[in-house]
């Protein structure tokens, strides 16, 4: 697992994320998912709310990137993972709470992505590469 800076995990709570996944088909889907925060130092977490294309691309077994970028500081990362979806339980709960507090419909699910490596965005010669 890689883990979170400081820097990344400032930028992911300021900014929006994008997240992408394949279907089973080898159809790329790319979606903003504005309920993407951290979870733990190598766990990112968001809530599904309607259960479109990235959820059943997820449930098919697609790995997810999440991609969040800062253009003010010309700055950005990739996250690379693997979704584990929760429709009950503790975590699932505290979500669903979460959600409602926030005036959105309880959702149908909570997503945790794993982070198995983290990728630089920043333009330049390390535009790209593995840096987690």
């Amino acid at each position: 697992m890689s883990k979170l800076t400081k820097e990344m995990k400032e930028m992911i709570g300021s900014q929006q994320c994008f997240h992408a996944t394949v279907s089973k088909e080898g159809i790329p889907n790319n979606a903003p998912k504005r309920s993407t925060r951290v979870f733990d130092d190598e766990t990112l977490i968001f809530t599904e709310g309607i259960g479109g294309r990235t959820y059943q691309n997820i449930l098919d077994g697609s790995k997810v990137a999440v991609a969040v970028v800062n253009r003010e500081t010309v700055d950005g990362y990739r996250f690379i993972g693997t979704a584990e979806v929760l429709t009950h339980g503790a975590i699932y709960d505290k979500t669903a709470e979460m959600s409602l507090q926030a005036g959105m419909p309880k959702p149908k699910a909570a997503v945790l992505v794993k982070i198995d490596e983290i990728h630089s965005l920043k333009p330049g010669p390390m535009a790209g590469k593995k840096i987690g």
